[in-house]
């Protein structure tokens, strides 16, 4: 019997426990944007050391200007990885409290379907349920063999919810501690129901605000029309620049560190099944407006992108009012790929726009924000260890994607560790993070804690 089998066992044969350890954490209402819930997040953290005491972790309340980090550490063979797990035990606010079934802080375990049954409750899936599957499956280790496979830090902050401000000065200040030979990472999600999903690629952001400004005060158009530059017609042929034809970005260099997916990758992604129509159907919509030529899911998972978030100038009121308006604002955003640098696309971006300023007007910018891409190597050996190891546990082969949206955490992990991630999670589309009715599958609870016991056991197999 192989040293994995027992530990398995343990998992299944300790589901009911595990749900309940997992009930008490998310009756605890650690929601870190709202002041009046501090001890909450303080309790928390305490519940989660209190327990990782009683696996043999060496576990501890760190404080910080916020809310505590939680640290842990566990040796494991000489030989053997070390890696790091993040997850984070804050929450969401709950509102509007009146669209819940029940209450968000009584968790409980709920058949939605013949045969599917959730977990109910804020955090049951974003972050709560995914960081205590770790948890359970070091448990299992310990309880079955008394030791674990590998050296184990463990952080799980208190603050991802409202910004994560004091992540990056715990990390440097702590990186000697921190670094280990690979980062875990829970936050993330499943293709489907029975196809597990490893995140290579994370988009990177560059957040814009432009004002344009023309005359010195709102003007009459009809005395002034014709003649007065208007900011908003500008604004608007500035913008109109931006996209050719093609959906192609045409801002000079844009593209420079732009990366084409591999061809193999791209054929796992066709065999996902995703269409425009699948994926745009649900939002009414079903043409792409991206890059020509591309899947949806290259355009979002592997392509970057430029949209506009927001335009405003002039009388926006009810009724009509006749002005021509003195400034016009946008909020432009870029979401980055590969090896494309954020300080770079600011500054072509806003040179882009002042060239097509009029001389007696003028351009205000405002940074909102930029981080650069993160993408994971395709062929990474613990990458491999790890995706066999979810294939062996689900029905269906693990995938590798990508996700369009970003994770602060792994860029900073990379910068301010020097280590890669491994984005491992198990929530599904229809969890309802950060809405009302949140829930967590219980095929994901169970299941997802067996996937991390074969993923620690593929990691430091030898042989």
């Amino acid at each position: 019997m192989s040293i994995l089998a027992p530990v398995l066992e343990r998992l299944d044969d300790n589901l009911d426990k595990s749900l309940a350890r997992l009930f008490d954490l998310v009756r605890i209402k650690s929601i870190s944007t709202d002041p009046a819930f501090a001890t909450d997040c303080r309790k928390a953290a305490e519940w989660l050391v209190a327990d990782l005491k009683t696996i043999g972790f060496d576990a501890s309340v760190r404080d910080t200007p916020g809310h505590p980090m939680v640290v842990a550490h566990h040796d494991g063979p000489a030989d053997a990885p070390h890696v790091l797990f993040y997850g984070h035990y804050d929450v969401q606010p709950v509102d509007p409290i009146e669209l819940w079934d029940a209450d968000p802080f009584d968790p409980r375990l709920k058949e939605i379907e013949p045969g599917r049954k959730v977990i109910t409750g804020r955090g049951s899936a974003d972050d709560k349920g995914q960081l205590m599957l770790f948890v359970e499956a070091c448990r299992a280790w310990k309880e079955v063999h008394g030791s674990l496979p590998c050296k184990v830090t463990l952080l799980f902050e208190g603050e991802e919810e409202s910004g994560s401000p004091s992540l990056k000065p715990f990390l440097e200040a702590n990186a000697g501690e921190l670094k280990a030979d690979f980062a875990m990472v829970c936050d993330t999600g499943m293709w489907d129901r029975d196809t597990p999903a490893i995140s290579v690629g994370l988009r990177g952001l560059v957040g814009e605000e432009l004002i344009v400004r023309a005359a010195n005060r709102d003007l009459h158009s009809g005395e002034f029309g014709g003649a007065a530059a208007n900011p908003i017609r500008i604004l608007a042929s500035v913008l109109a620049d931006i996209h050719d034809d093609n959906g192609r970005v045409t801002i000079p260099g844009f593209y420079d560190g732009v990366e084409e997916t591999p061809s193999q990758i791209l054929k796992s992604w066709e065999n996902l099944g995703e269409t425009a129509e699948t994926f745009l159907g649900p939002v009414g919509l079903s043409i792409p407006s991206g890059e020509k030529g591309r899947s949806v899911l290259e355009l979002v998972w592997a392509r970057p992108t430029a949209e506009f978030n927001g335009i405003s100038g002039g009388y926006t009121g009810k009724g009509f009012k006749t002005v021509i308006a003195a400034e016009a604002s946008a909020k432009v955003s870029f979401r980055l790929v590969h090896k494309q640098d954020p300080a770079a696309i600011r500054s072509a971006f806003r040179k882009f726009v002042e060239e097509r300023i009029p001389a007696d007007c003028s351009v205000a910018f405002h940074p909102h924000g930029g981080s650069p891409a993160i993408q994971l190597s395709y062929d990474s050996a613990f990458l491999a260890s790890a995706r066999q190891a979810l294939s062996d546990e689900w029905s269906k082969p693990a995938v590798m994607i990508a996700m369009g949206g970003s994770i602060p955490i792994v860029g900073d992990f990379q910068k301010f560790l020097g280590m890669e991630s491994l984005l491992v999670g198990f929530g599904l589309s229809d969890d309802r993070i950060h809405s009302p009715n949140e829930k967590y599958d219980l095929s994901s609870f169970h299941k997802g804690q067996r996937s991390w016991a074969r993923i620690l056991d593929a990691l430091t197999r030898k042989g």
